[in-house]
């Protein structure tokens, strides 16, 4: 689950795709119309909608010769679930995060972190 987070975040990390987004949010829309909004050339909107695919994130609907998108609600509360789950779990529990579990731990003796903190709170 944790990929599928990081996927959704680094293709929402785009300012042009969260447009997409928050435009698909209020309707569904085709590859031109997006490009009319965006005033952007409709070769790089399906690269946005494409990586928002990818990610999950949208739909992709036939009709006729038009492809119509839409937000993938049920997807985006699926995944913010997740995320909030993954921020609750213990960082214990979590693969791949011993390291930095043991590291947290010992933050409270750690001299340069300590020297750090002193140089900061001193005028």
């Amino acid at each position: 689950m944790e990929k599928e987070i990081y996927k959704v975040f680094k293709a929402l990390g785009e300012p042009t795709r969260l447009k997409i987004i928050k435009m698909l949010s209020v309707q569904g829309l085709c590859v031109c119309e997006l490009s009319e909004t965006l005033d952007m050339l409709q070769p790089r909107v399906s690269q946005h909608l494409k990586i928002l695919k990818e990610a999950g994130l949208i739909r992709e609907k036939k009709e006729g010769y038009w492809v119509c998108y839409s937000l993938d609600k049920e997807k985006m509360d699926n995944l913010w679930d997740s995320f909030k789950d993954f921020l609750a779990s213990d960082l214990r529990e979590i693969d791949g995060y011993g390291a930095e579990y043991e590291r947290l731990e010992n933050l409270a003796g750690n001299e340069r972190v300590n020297k750090i903190k002193e140089n900061l709170t001193q005028p």
